[in-house]
């Protein structure tokens, strides 16, 4: 099994999400075009017994020449405009049998919850990142609209307290 993390920064939540898998053999392709990922964590996932890359290149040209198991993305999608959402999930339903995203859930009690960051000791800058994030998020329908139409079972929910699940299956032939 493949799986593609785009936006994966440093790499180390897709390591804590393949700990516990507890499966070998999966492959770990980590999409960033800015990637920081240490020696450290690619060592976290061969002791695991899985093999992982960095692949340092936008999300829409790996998608473009690669194909995978699986796409995963957490708070990367929201950075994207309707249209260049539009184009990456075309390229995703063409090269892999299952998309599943995390991101901000565009609501007023999301926003109400950056206002507690502080006191939880998060700095100013954090503090106005999590609401530019909440208010560039989502709700209802409105990835599953963007999606390719037809052969895919589509789920898009609120994941409580503050984000948003989007999970696209590729239908059995």
């Amino acid at each position: 099994m493949t799986v593609a993390d785009l936006g994966s920064g440093d790499g180390r939540l897709m390591l804590r999400v393949a700990r516990r898998l507890r499966r070998e053999g999966i492959e770990f392709i980590l999409v960033d075009r800015a990637p920081v990922v240490s020696a450290e964590t690619l060592r976290g996932f061969e002791t695991l017994g899985c093999k992982a890359r960095v692949a340092a290149v936008d999300a829409s040209a790996f998608l473009y020449t690669e194909s995978v198991d699986a796409v995963v993305a957490n708070l990367f999608l929201h950075h994207l405009d309707d249209a260049s959402l539009g184009r990456l999930f075309s390229l995703a339903a063409a090269r892999a049998r299952l998309l599943a995203a995390c991101e901000p859930r565009r609501s007023s009690f999301a926003l109400a919850g950056c206002r507690l960051m502080g006191l939880m000791g998060c700095n100013a800058v954090t503090r106005h990142d999590a609401r530019v994030s909440v208010r560039a998020g989502f709700r209802d329908d409105e990835l599953s609209r963007l999606w390719p139409s037809g052969g895919w079972t589509l789920e898009e929910r609120g994941a409580p307290p503050f984000s948003h699940l989007f999970v696209a299956r590729r239908d059995a032939l």
